[in-house]
């Protein structure tokens, strides 16, 4: 084990990738056990307040991010321990960050409610993205040999991409940026039904091809999608609050 982390981590300058992916994970879980604690008003764990003001922890994840990520520019170039414990300091911001970035996206507290679930969601494509390029993988390099421009190549994808994420197959796009096979898949496929790409192009105008993409959707992937929040809810607690966002209009 000691041998293949020389040769595969610090040998190959990852050993500061590797201490943000550590962190990262590490950093969520270790929220993740505090708020539930919290919730369940166990112990002295309390959430922090300065007077009526409920200070989230995305305020800390924000100034430890800045601080990993200047630390980070200052190091001397070429030292990985000093670049690991700014990758690690930004990994744990990062984390908290991450961890209410459904409220980020809302710009209201829905951290319990069903739209709290995209703080999970995020985390997770995170660490998936952070384990690709770990394991030495690298976003819109795929080799097709000497018959195709490089430059068309990566513009080629990225509209792929554009394409598949509008479709809603998150997770095919964010793979697809370093297996661009998928992105074809994704690109030309039917989009699910709740995305702008359905709402653009088909919801109104082909009712035929919408009842297609909400049979797929219930037939395929609504099982994934239960066994997913499932294993979500066993690492993060249940999102169980009635939604407080249905219905709002904002001003």
């Amino acid at each position: 084990m000691g041998d293949w982390f020389r040769q595969s981590i610090v040998a190959t300058g990852r050993l500061p990738l590797f201490c943000f992916f550590v962190m990262l994970i590490a950093a969520f879980m270790a929220t993740r056990i505090n708020v539930r604690l919290i919730r369940a008003k166990i112990g002295w764990f309390r959430n922090v307040n300065v007077g009526e003001m409920h200070i989230h922890h995305v305020v800390f994840g924000v100034i430890l991010m800045l601080v990993g990520g200047v630390a980070g520019l200052i190091v001397s170039p070429g030292t990985q321990i000093s670049m690991a414990v700014a990758a690690s300091v930004f990994g744990v911001g990062s984390a908290l960050v991450l961890d209410e970035f459904a409220l980020i996206l809302h710009l209201h507290d829905v951290y319990w409610e069903e739209e709290g679930r995209t703080s999970v969601d995020a985390v997770f494509i995170a660490v998936a993205v952070t384990g690709l390029l770990l394991i030495g993988l690298r976003p819109l390099t795929w080799d097709y040999g000497t018959f195709v421009d490089p430059a068309a190549l990566i513009v080629a994808n990225l509209a792929l991409a554009v394409v598949t994420l509008l479709k809603g197959k998150i997770w095919t796009g964010m793979a697809g940026l370093f297996v661009p096979p998928m992105l074809l898949v994704g690109a030309f496929r039917l989009a699910r039904p709740g995305s702008p790409w359905a709402h653009w192009f088909f919801a109104k105008r082909s009712p035929r091809k919408m009842a297609r993409a909400i049979h797929r959707e219930e037939r395929w992937r609504r099982p994934v999608i239960k066994v997913k929040i499932a294993f979500q809810e066993f690492l993060s607690g249940r999102h169980d609050l009635p939604s407080t966002r249905r219905g709002r209009r904002h001003s």
